[in-house]
């Protein structure tokens, strides 16, 4: 028997937030209890389920006033789990691509699980975003947000070391959306954790995402082969369609014959931050939707951002607003370290020891 769907639309919250609500969503085919946690600050409302530390929602206002849900997702639990291209959801152990899913560490070579053609994406078949994670409600002083935690065995999908993880989805009193990742490991091993949020701040449903303006702070790219892995070069954005240093709109370069483009049919790059690695979060790229006014900036510590521009949405899938969802009808910013970067030694590095504690942070600012 198949997942269920147990509950109806998100409870209400009080004006200007308070402590997180949670909600029966649904079961898993094994009985497992699916919660819907709703908080809300600043203006901003934001509904997590403990499925994947999925975001399934999250509402900011436009020039008016109103409110609409800007990332896309899914009603029910079976959506999630039976068909989902990771809509909102906490990736892991490996955020991205590990080529043919195979790296080697410390002379041992490991091979992890394979799910996009013969390499590895976003942990494997079985991912975070797969996982049940525990969560915890927190306020702490205006803030009011979420831990998450769960334990990554060792051997999880191949990957070496019993994994500690603690994530923190944080509301500020200014509605900014800010994530903390922690994670701890008892044999070495390799980790990188993001957000896989599809956006479009027009609404979700509201159309394509190719008229938002998208500016990115990179002076560099990494070019991929066919089967999107890089190719180990760092290129220059400059004469090129990933010249994001000035904002453009998403559209205005997709459909020019670069190979690049052709390999990932649009925009699926890891862009390499001017700023690099940074002990506190820099803001790195900005969003804007024309028709609503609504921006999104997003700051992080991380050397990369993976910036997808919805290529393999379909017209397969129905989301939360009852519309089908084409391609380039969102779009996602993944902040991160670099793709197949465990088998790319002029890559930051990251490799995971025991006695290490692997953090970093991303923080998501609306505006109009």
């Amino acid at each position: 028997m198949g997942p269920r769907r147990e509950t109806g639309g998100a409870p209400p919250l009080p004006p200007g937030g308070g402590t997180p609500v949670k909600n029966l969503f649904g079961r898993l085919a094994d009985g497992s209890e699916i919660h819907r946690w709703s908080l809300e600050n600043g203006g901003t409302r934001l509904n997590v389920l403990s499925y994947g530390g999925i975001v399934q929602s999250l509402e900011v206002p436009d020039r008016h006033g109103r409110h609409a849900n800007v990332s896309l997702g899914f009603d029910t639990l079976e959506d999630y789990v039976a068909r989902s291209p990771y809509f909102g959801a906490l990736i892991g152990r490996y955020g991205n691509r590990v080529g043919r899913g195979r790296f080697t560490l410390d002379g041992q070579t490991h091979q992890v699980g394979v799910n996009d053609g013969v390499n590895s994406l976003h942990g494997g078949p079985e991912g975070f975003d797969r996982r049940v994670w525990d969560v915890e409600p927190f306020t702490e002083g205006s803030d009011v947000g979420l831990y998450l935690y769960r334990t990554s065995a060792d051997g999880e999908m191949g990957y070496p070391g019993t994994l500690e993880v603690k994530v923190a989805y944080t509301l500020t009193e200014h509605g900014d959306w800010r994530i903390d990742y922690e994670a701890t490991t008892d044999h070495v091993t390799v980790a990188n954790l993001t957000s896989h949020v599809y956006w479009n701040l027009a609404g979700e449903g509201g159309g394509s995402i190719l008229d938002h303006e998208l500016e990115i702070a990179a002076s560099r790219y990494t070019p991929v082969d066919s089967g999107l892995i890089p190719t180990g070069e760092l290129a220059d954005v400059s004469g090129t369609p990933f010249d994001f240093r000035r904002a453009k709109t998403v559209g205005q370069d997709i459909r020019i014959a670069h190979r690049q483009l052709l390999h990932a049919q649009g925009f699926d790059h890891n862009w390499v931050l001017d700023k690099g690695v940074t002990a506190t979060p820099v803001a790195v790229a900005t969003l804007r939707d024309p028709s609503s006014g609504r921006t999104l900036r997003v700051s992080t510590t991380e050397p990369g951002l993976q910036f997808y521009s919805g290529n393999f949405l379909d017209g397969t899938l129905v989301g939360t607003g009852g519309t089908v969802y084409r391609q380039g009808d969102g779009l996602c910013l993944e902040t991160q370290a670099f793709p197949d970067s465990p088998n790319k030694p002029s890559f930051p590095s990251t490799v995971l020891r025991p006695g290490q504690t692997y953090r970093t942070t991303t923080v998501h600012s609306f505006g109009v």
